[in-house]
This record gives structure tokens, C-alpha cells and sequence, in this order.
């Protein structure tokens, strides 16, 4: 559609974008659960590599988007007002302090977490400063792709920790906070964007509800509370965790896809007042 006063979707970001906050909120989460989890062995610096290699091929998606990618470097240049910038900084403490804790340096596990949870913050505002944009512009989106990102990175986290046995009943009912509160913030972000957001939007926005809903709330917390019982063997509690992980984390990249490529419709034009020839202002 071309400009006018109607809503029509935007055409700047298409699938890397969204490629970039898919892979680098859950690569973050991913690094983040893991260290809080405590995971030994070589289980431990495996999943912050895996975590830190999403945030790599996020970052590479937003290469291959931009038009002039040897310029890429230019990025750097305007951190005190582009969240685009900061994300890319913060981005690199977060790779040199990752690669230093999984070769060992252990005292660098609260600093990655940081890093980590201050890169998954400047995406969301890096949607949420899109002000033409209804369904990005509400601030509620912050909170919702923050949480979003750690629930997936949990869900990642317990699939990869299925393998291992690994995990507890304080971690499995962190991971079912995460994915209530992911709910919890959908519902109020839907009802905001509702009175702004064009019908085609929330059309497409709908679409992701029910199995947001289903997949990657109600049937993960019931897996969830069943595993943090802790009346189930080990393995078993391992493999509906990573059940759990998987639905969270699917139904979470299918929302961030969604947000970035199909319900991106601009508000339009408002012109309150027009001008009239031959009538003073």
C-alpha cells in the first residue's frame, strides 16, 4: 500500500530483522538460565557457547540486512542516541565476558548475566522507539520481550539440560513464573494496542494468541508444576521440561516474527487541520 491516511505495513524490516530479536533474546536468556542454574561440566560452557552463537547469528541477520554491510562498522558511532548502537556495544562485552566464563573464569558469571539482560533490554527498545508504529510503540513491549526473551532462553536451557539431567524444582518454578508473566503481559499488551493498532494488525496478532495461549503457557505449566513435584524420576522430569522448553520457545519466536513482519502497520496519517484556500488561519 502506498502512503496515505490508511495503515499500511511497513517494508524496512523483513525476516532478519526479526531473525535478530528471535535469536538474540533467546541466545541471551539461554546464556542467563544457564548461569543461574549452575550447570558443571562441560554441559556448562557448551550452553553459554550455544547461547552466545544465537546472539552471533542474530547480529548476522542485521548484517546481511543492511544495504551497505561494509559500512556495518558505523554503527558504533552513535551510542548516545541509537539503541540500535548500544545493543551492539553491549553486544560486545557480552561475547568477550561469554568466551571468558566458558573458558573458565568464573567470576565473570555475574557480569555476563548483566550484559546479558542489558542486550535483551535494548532490543525491546529498539521496537519500542519505532513511534509510527502502534504495535511497537506501546510501552508495554519492553517488558513483553524481555520477559519473552528469558522465557525462551529457559526453554532452550531445558532442552539442552534434558540431556544432562540437569535442573531443580527452584529452576523449574522460576521457568513457570517466566512463562505466566510472558502471558500475563501478552493480555495487557493486546488490550493497549487494541484502540490504535489497525485491524489488520491485531488480525495477525490474533493469530499467535492461541497458541501462545495453549503451547506456550497452559500446557508448559502444567508440565512444569508436574516436574517441580519432584514426584517423577529424573528423567522423566527432564523430558517434560523439555517439552515445556520447546513450546515456550516456538511460540515465542512465532510472536516475535509476527510483531516485526506482519503486524507492523504504521498508524497512517493524521492531518487534524487542513489547509483551505482562501480561508486565514
Amino acid at each position: 500500500m502506498s502512503y496515505g491516511p490508511n495503515p499500511w505495513q511497513q517494508a524496512h524490516w523483513d525476516w532478519r530483522a526479526a531473525g535478530n530479536f528471535i535469536c538474540g533474546g533467546a541466545g541471551a536468556g539461554l546464556v542467563i538460565f544457564t548461569v543461574l542454574s549452575g550447570l558443571q561440566g562441560l554441559a556448562a560452557p557448551l550452553a553459554i557457547l550455544a547461547g552466545l552463537g544465537l546472539v552471533g547469528l542474530g547480529l548476522l541477520c542485521v548484517w546481511l540486512e543492511i544495504g551497505r554491510p561494509l559500512r556495518a562498522l558505523n554503527v558504533f558511532f552513535n551510542v548516545r542516541s541509537s539503541w540500535m548502537s548500544r545493543e551492539a556495544l553491549v553486544s560486545v562485552f557480552l561475547f568477550a565476558l561469554g568466551l571468558g566464563l566458558a573458558a573458565g573464569v568464573k567470576s565473570w558469571a555475574a557480569p555476563v548475566v548483566i550484559a546479558a539482560v542489558v542486550f535483551i533490554y535494548c532490543q525491546a527498545r529498539i521496537v519500542q522507539a519505532a513511534r509510527g508504529i502502534p504495535a511497537w510503540r506501546e510501552p508495554l513491549t519492553v517488558p513483553l520481550l524481555m520477559t519473552t526473551g528469558l522465557a525462551e532462553g529457559a526453554g532452550l536451557f531445558w532442552l539442552a539440560a534434558a540431556w544432562q539431567g540437569a535442573g531443580g524444582t527452584l529452576l523449574a518454578s522460576i521457568f513457570a513464573l517466566l512463562v505466566l508473566g510472558r502471558w500475563v503481559l501478552w493480555r495487557a499488551w493486546r488490550s493497549r494496542v487494541a484502540t490504535l493498532s489497525a485491524p489488520r494488525a491485531l488480525a495477525e496478532i490474533d493469530r499467535v494468541g492461541p497458541a501462545l495461549l495453549w503451547i506456550g503457557t497452559v500446557v508448559p505449566l502444567v508440565l512444569a508444576v508436574v516436574a517441580a513435584t519432584g514426584l517423577l524420576p529424573a528423567a522423566w522430569t527432564s523430558v517434560l521440561l523439555a517439552a515445556a522448553g520447546l513450546g515456550v520457545a516456538a511460540t515465542g519466536a512465532w510472536f516475535k516474527f509476527t510483531l516485526i513482519t506482519r503486524a507492523a502497520f504504521n498508524q497512517g496519517f493524521a492531518l487534524a487541520r487542513l489547509p483551505v484556500r482562501g480561508v486565514p488561519h
